[in-house]
């Protein structure tokens, strides 16, 4: 309650003013729901082509399929997205630049594998250099196919915003600090010998 005397304004007491502001705003809007649908609906793909399967990324984004209206955008750099699309096949040269790539990425961050030699390596299923993405980070979504058409990558898109809001993992990475959905995930081999060795 304002009081107006003499020029002079007295609020009160403002720390009871703001408990009693937030625990309104608290009570009122679900901000877990609000985090988890606006990073669902602001994926930014990094531009980041390791294979053949990148033609189809592309033609998702081309203004047939029209990837922008899932709210997803490609981007560059990689320290401004917070999704990498890991585009067919990984050699052990490309996993580190993966993986750089990765460790960049401000959090949450999230990962989609496409084409059959993300899975499994397709056609250079038995080649001594290739390396399957889940050995280089943690993957939330695998797309099938040789190569995946671009429905497919959005209908991926839209199943990783739909992952993100009925699991909160946005709003609980906000809140905690690391996706414990992501534990059994992480990668345990160092593949591009970044480990510090004991001397």
């Amino acid at each position: 309650m304002a009081l107006e005397s003499e020029g002079k304004v007295y609020l009160g007491n403002v720390d009871v003013a703001a408990k009693r502001a937030r625990d309104l705003l608290l009570g009122k809007i679900p901000l877990d729901k609000m985090v988890d649908w606006a990073t669902s609906f602001s994926l930014w793909p990094v531009h980041l082509t390791t294979s053949c399967c990148s033609t189809e990324f592309a033609a998702t984004f081309a203004p047939r399929i029209d990837g922008e209206q899932f709210g997803a955008l490609p981007w560059v750099g990689p320290r401004q997205t917070n999704l990498i699309i890991i585009e067919g096949t990984v050699t052990k040269k490309m996993a580190c630049a993966v993986r750089l790539t990765w460790e960049q990425m401000p959090h949450p961050k999230f990962a989609i594998a496409m084409g059959a030699c993300a899975l499994d390596g397709g056609l250079f299923y038995n080649s001594y250099n290739i390396v399957k993405p889940w050995q280089v980070l943690p993957i939330d979504i695998y797309i099938p196919g040789c190569p995946p058409r671009p429905e497919g990558v959005a209908r991926a898109i839209v199943e990783l915003q739909r992952k993100i809001r009925s699991k909160k993992i946005a709003s609980g990475w906000v809140r905690e600090g690391w996706r414990p959905d992501r534990e059994p995930l992480i990668p345990t081999e160092d593949l591009c010998g970044w480990a510090v060795k004991k001397v």
